[in-house]
């Protein structure tokens, strides 16, 4: 009995010496990422009970296969931990580099056929274009993410944005959206961004322009295209939904 007792023993001794410590690795894509891109993060981790994810944007999963995205552009240091069956614990750390959106906007007249394939409305170069964060923002004039001004092509081009939708003041002697966001906020409302995106901002023509010097003030004035009371329809308006984080 007792020589029993030591193989058994022996043999206990040998199963624990053969658990070996857990290795943490992973295999993360795409690495640089766009803003609201789906990653993927596949635990390849050895020797592991089961591990868990630090994301480095406050979230936490504990699954070894992941996808996320980020809101916001940076470099974010993402944890993976893999616990051994014995309580050994291995921690390795990956940098995911996160590009900002980009968002090139064309000014441009909105005229009645603004829907249509025959639309025609022309660019508008040196138009002054705020982008604000929220519609009260762009309501109070708070917090301007930035301001840049249409080339003579009537563009201009703003980088490193986050995954949001934005709003955009587009102001110029003879031109705003000023009107247009009164009758809905559609209108100055740009695309929810990821990626790179090309948007035809419209705004109305003003032939009187500005009675003043002033340089974007919201003073009323009234546009060329149309007569007081009239809304103009959102037709082909889409809704883009934003991803869910799991």
């Amino acid at each position: 009995m007792k020589r029993l007792l030591t193989i058994l023993s022996a043999v206990s001794l040998i199963v624990t010496a053969c658990q070996k410590d857990p290795i943490a690795s992973a295999i993360i894509g795409p690495n640089p990422a766009y803003v609201g891109d789906v990653i993927t993060f596949e635990s390849r981790s050895t020797n592991t009970d089961y591990v868990e994810w630090e994301m480095g944007d406050g979230f936490t999963y504990s699954e070894p296969y992941v996808e996320h995205y980020y809101d916001d552009p940076g470099t974010y240091d993402v944890k993976l931990k893999a616990f051994g069956t014995k309580g050994g614990v291995s921690v390795v750390a990956y940098p995911v580099e996160v590009v900002g959106a980009i968002l090139t906007i064309d000014v441009r007249v909105w005229t009645d056929d603004w829907d249509t394939p025959d639309y025609n409305g022309y660019f508008v170069p040196g138009a002054r274009v705020r982008l604000y964060p929220t519609v009260a923002d762009w309501d109070a004039e708070t917090n301007i993410i930035e301001e840049l001004y249409t080339d003579s092509n009537g563009r201009c081009v703003f980088s490193n944005l986050s995954y949001k939708e934005y709003y955009a003041d587009i102001w110029e002697a003879y031109h705003d959206n000023y009107t247009l966001r009164d009758e809905d906020v559609y209108w100055i409302t740009t695309p929810f961004m990821d990626n790179d995106y090309i948007w035809e901002a419209p705004v109305d023509y003003y032939p009187e322009g500005k009675k003043s010097t002033a340089t974007g003030d919201r003073s009323e004035r009234t546009p060329e295209t149309k007569s007081a009371g009239q809304k103009r329809a959102l037709s082909g308006k889409a809704t883009v939904v934003p991803r869910k984080k799991k």
